[in-house]
């Protein structure tokens, strides 16, 4: 790995912007919303399906070298390794207006899941959308089903086969296709979770790779080779040393793939029969020489090994993890996808074979270049909010109840710093304080407004967009969930009183939060206490009550083992017995609201 950069001193997220201008300017069949770095397809026809994807940069031609005419109607671009926001999402989406509906094929990494998750909330919520679905890219097999079995495999570049539907990579060059065909919505998605299910990859790596403008981050001895490399310079699954003869080390990485005697990692089953997709996949610092050699290696061990003869092969750089010398190979069986779906294999194979405008995609076919016309309307000129007959409380007392929350979450700062320092990665009191400090800026400004709790949730959705990370997600999808379950039963003339109205509505979004995040009680994380207090406002429509229920919940976590997130494998959190720090802001806001409503009524 090679630490010296032509832009040593620029902050690495600085280049981004950089990137996708030149992206676009060279290929002016595409557009660039640049605010929210999102790159998307001025010629997409709102008549079909849209496939929107995205992710951290640092992983080109990933996601944006996949944009254009079948393939991804539009991608979000975050920063480097990280998940772009809700904000960016939106944007994407509605850059790329369908009357189908949107397909979200993502990668399987937490924060993808629940800011993509929470922008699929938020556009059912606002109407901006038909249909929304959310596709997981879920092909690593490197950790096994007994350690992934909560959160699910990690995405690697075996998902770009999946482009028959119109994805990234394969997965997405399929459906991509599909979409471009005029497939119905319901199709489109049917055939990227079949696809999906019947790609398998493996990484393998020399050492991380070099972020510019970071410090040097630690490196491989030269004696040792990652199995099970992932592409955001994790430490790998599995190191090899001394280091093995090239064949011994894709011997290796194909029995991972493809032997039926590993119950752990044997996904996807290989019959000579089969018609298969192989991908290798160039992480960014390998040359094409040895790549190719690489490749070759693997196409004879698969046919002499594993009596599997690729009908299409793929080998190129598809997604990077920035200048890492490593590659990845993926296998996806096409005859299993074909079975499940009822379609033939020669249908799939030609959506994968159909050319495309994607500019990263091999034997890509230009569009012809039209005038690219403004399309871009804002969000709050497409969304609208319902005018709530009930679901209105006194407005002196909205204000008390949030401002008493958000003080009392700022109060708590210093300790969720603290316990996070060790638990995490030590920003949970930062965000939580921020996040306070902008709703009570809302506040300030007439934020209450007439009591409305729909307008109120719409006012802060803005400073939930800018909080960033898992908690952040997690709210945000919960109140978007929550703004549109609330407006439904308005509109079917719920008759309840207000609590019992909004005890039902927190059910209904807690429900949709599950879709979009693998945690559950006893994980120790934020949904130790919001799963257990919502049941008991739903059973009881005492909100004090369940607040009090979440007070014990929050002091609970301390004795919990992370099954999620940084505190999964930080040492220093053994035996700490400290709260989760998410857990405990969620019981702090509660708290606070609770005991102005309290003080409220007994003047």
């Amino acid at each position: 790995m090679s630490d010296k950069h032509f832009f040593p001193n620029t902050a690495a997220n600085e280049l981004v912007p950089r990137y996708l201008r030149a992206l676009v300017t060279a290929n002016p069949h595409l557009a660039l919303i640049e605010a929210d770095r999102v790159v998307y397809d001025p010629q997409h026809n709102p008549k079909t399906v849209s496939i929107i994807s995205g992710g951290g940069s640092g992983h080109e031609p990933g996601w944006s070298g996949y944009v254009g005419k079948g393939a991804l109607a539009g991608a979000a671009c975050g920063d480097i390794f990280a998940s772009p926001t809700t904000k960016q999402v939106l944007a994407a989406m509605n850059a790329a207006p369908s009357d189908e509906g949107h397909i979200l094929m993502i990668t399987n990494y937490t924060g993808d899941k629940l800011h993509f998750g929470l922008a699929a909330e938020r556009a059912k919520a606002r109407g901006l959308c038909r249909d929304v679905a959310m596709v997981h890219l879920t092909d690593d097999v490197s950790i096994g089903r007994s350690r992934c079995f909560a959160v699910g495999r990690r995405g690697l570049p075996g998902h770009i086969i999946r482009k028959l539907k119109r994805l990234l990579h394969a997965a997405m060059k399929i459906t991509g296709a599909a979409a471009a065909r005029n497939y119905n919505f319901n199709k489109c998605v049917r055939i990227a979770r079949a696809v999906n299910a019947q790609v398998v990859s493996i990484g393998s790596a020399l050492d991380h790779c070099h972020v510019p403008g970071r410090q040097q981050n630690e490196s491989l001895p030269k004696n040792v080779v990652v199995v099970g490399a992932g592409i955001h310079n994790e430490p790998g699954a599995e190191k090899i040393s001394p280091f093995p003869p090239v064949a011994d080390l894709i011997r290796y990485c194909l029995q991972l793939l493809c032997d039926p005697a590993d119950t752990e990692r044997y996904f996807v089953a290989f019959d000579e029969s089969d018609t298969t997709v192989l991908m290798v996949n160039n992480y960014g610092g390998l040359s094409n020489l040895e790549l190719g050699a690489l490749c070759d290696e693997t196409l004879a061990q698969l046919n002499t090994s594993w009596d599997v003869k690729p009908a299409r092969i793929l080998v190129g750089t598809f997604e990077t993890s920035l200048n890492a010398p490593g590659f990845s190979i993926s296998l996806c069986n096409l005859s299993a996808a074909s079975k499940e779906l009822d379609l033939p294999v020669a249908e799939l194979l030609s959506l994968l074979d159909e050319p495309t405008a994607a500019v990263s995609w091999r034997n890509t076919t230009p569009c012809p270049q039209k005038e690219q016309q403004a399309r871009l309307t804002s969000l709050n000129a497409r969304g609208s909010t319902m005018t709530l007959t009930h679901g209105i409380v006194n407005p002196a007392l909205l204000e008390a109840a949030i401002r008493a929350g958000c003080e009392a979450a700022i109060l708590a700062e210093p300790d969720l710093t603290r316990w996070d320092t060790v638990l995490g990665d030590g920003d949970c009191g930062e965000t939580v304080k921020a996040l306070s400090e902008a709703i009570i800026r809302i506040l300030d400004n007439g934020g209450a407004g007439e009591g409305s709790v729909v307008d109120f949730v719409e006012r802060a959705a803005s400073a939930l967009d800018d909080m960033g990370g898992t908690l952040g997600a997690i709210l945000g999808i919960l109140l978007a969930a929550f703004t549109s379950a609330l407006q439904k039963l308005v509109a079917q003339g719920c008759l309840q009183e207000n609590e019992a109205l909004f005890a039902t509505a927190l059910a209904q979004a807690v429900e949709a939060l599950k879709i979009h995040t693998s945690a559950r009680e006893g994980d120790r994380t934020v949904m130790d206490v919001l799963l257990p207090f919502a049941e008991d406002f739903i059973k009881t429509t005492d909100f004090h009550h369940a607040v009090r229920l979440a007070e014990q919940k929050a002091n609970a976590t301390r004795f919990l083992k992370a099954r999620f997130g940084r505190a999964t494998y930080v040492g220093q959190a053994d035996g700490q017995e400290l709260p989760d720090p998410g857990a405990w802001a969620l019981y702090e806001w509660l708290s606070g609201v609770s005991r102005a409503c309290q003080a409220f009524h007994s003047q």
